[in-house]
């Protein structure tokens, strides 16, 4: 069951706890502190706390300049609408959570490394969540230099390869569909090794492990779209080397 569900009751901030809990309190209107944490399961728990924290953090991106503009806010409401085609409610529960993060008491890194301690052993839950921060960060196609620097940040947050932040800057700021970047690999190597390679990134980011690992079900359609990505770069590139 989707996480939102369990927001009708209002409660499930109280089992986050901390600034994600907080925000979520406060944007649903419950008594955070309530609820037990023995009510949610973990997975449910994760996906609100992921749910929450990519909205928030966008928003102290947006902030990052000292004021979000109405530009902003229209650019992350129409990418919600249009990229992960959100059901009304989900669109006005993100939206309430952008606007209520970029003027609380919170920062990014309060944020982000919440999250980091939450989802610690789900690495590539933490990767597809930078992933989907850089891609909602540069939907307009401009990385601002204060957001760029906050971005550079999460890697050692999240405690995840440095070199993330050049693979996803070089990715949605020229829109690469390289598939070895994709795959993570280099030309020199091996059919046999980047095969290898390519079963690990299946593995991993497949949609289903993604979702038991704290990816909300809400962002099910983003997940697919990375998966047959990495599926039609191997395709590529195996062509290009028989």
């Amino acid at each position: 069951m989707s996480f939102i569900n369990s927001l009708i009751g209002g409660m499930i901030g109280g089992a986050i706890g901390g600034p994600l809990g907080a925000i979520l309190g406060a944007v649903i209107g419950s008594k955070v502190g309530s609820q037990t944490k023995q009510s949610f399961s973990s997975n449910q728990t994760n996906q609100a706390a992921f749910f929450t924290a990519l909205f928030a953090c966008l928003a102290k991106l947006a902030k990052a300049d000292g004021v979000v503009s109405k530009e902003e806010v229209d650019k992350v409401d129409f990418y919600i609408k249009n990229k992960f085609n959100f059901p009304s409610d989900q669109r006005s529960l993100a939206i309430k959570i952008f606007n209520q993060a970029k003027d609380d008491q919170y920062s990014f890194h309060d944020y982000a490394t919440q999250l980091a301690t939450l989802l610690s052993s789900n690495e590539n839950s933490l990767i597809m969540f930078y992933e989907l921060l850089f891609e909602l960060a540069m939907a307009d196609g401009v990385l601002h230099p204060t957001e760029e620097r906050l971005l550079r940040e999460v890697p050692a947050i999240f405690k995840i390869r440095p070199n993330l932040f050049e693979e996803f800057r070089t990715k949605f700021n020229n829109q690469v569909t390289d598939a070895y970047l994709i795959l993570g690999v280099n030309r020199e190597m091996s059919l046999a090794e980047i095969k290898k390679e390519y079963q690990k990134k299946r593995r991993q980011f497949h949609p289903d492990t993604l979702i038991s690992k704290g990816l909300p079900e809400e962002l099910l359609e983003k997940a697919k779209e990375k998966f047959i990505q990495i599926q039609k770069a191997y395709e590529e590139i195996e062509k290009q080397k028989n």
